[in-house]
């Protein structure tokens, strides 16, 4: 069983709708996997109602025990994503002490990779704990393709030592558009947003398969 918590402490970095689709994106695979919402805000719960919970499960863990709280419900499952709250730093903290991964999406500004450095040092500080683990790693979020700004965005993360996906997301109508209708980009099939999200999918997958190769 795997945790993936996608976290940043910045609101509107594209946080979930990163952690919905990759979530869907799995179960589409065959994988069984749950979305944890630890948002106070709720809102992978709000998208949840809108489809009537018809296409991934999703709950809701909000309080710092959310590590204990996952550690309780965590059996059955291939692959857990946790929907991380912004601005609440022992929400972050709980998170990290329990992901195996951790995914960070930034949206190429200088504004937000700046407000990436609190949550950098919370991760780094658990990793010197516990043998590097868990994994960290940038991904870039509503990248526009071909401006200077987005190519830059990954020289930029860089500086803060932790790898870069090398797949992303780019702005597209799609996923606003699918989340207001209590939908993922999979409700279309063969777009180029679920292009993007498989291949988020494989590249998590991919470390995970690494890991387990080194055992």
């Amino acid at each position: 069983m795997n945790i993936i918590a996608v976290l940043n402490q910045k609101g509107g970095c594209g946080k979930t709708t990163i952690a919905i689709n990759l979530t869907h994106s799995l179960q589409n695979q065959g994988y069984k996997t749950l979305l944890v919402d630890s948002d106070p805000q709720g809102s992978a719960r709000d998208w949840n109602a809108e489809n009537d919970g018809k296409i991934i499960p999703v709950i809701g863990l909000d309080r710092v025990s959310l590590a204990n709280d996952i550690e309780a419900i965590k059996n059955g499952y291939d692959f857990i994503v946790i929907d991380g709250a912004p601005s609440i730093a022992k929400l972050a903290a709980a998170a990290v002490k329990i992901a195996d991964f951790i995914l960070i999406p930034v949206q190429p500004s200088p504004w937000d990779i700046w407000a990436t450095a609190d949550l950098v040092e919370i991760i780094k500080a658990r990793q010197e704990i516990t043998e590097g683990k868990p994994i960290a790693a940038f991904i870039v979020s509503r990248a526009i393709k071909n401006t200077k700004l987005s190519t830059e965005v990954v020289e930029a993360l860089r500086q803060y030592e932790l790898p870069v996906l090398n797949s992303y997301t780019t702005q597209r109508v799609i996923y606003p558009t699918s989340a207001s209708e209590g939908q993922t980009v999979y409700f279309r099939t063969f777009n180029d947003a679920t292009l993007e999200i498989d291949a988020i999918r494989n590249e998590i997958i991919g470390v995970f398969n690494g890991l387990k190769d080194t055992i």
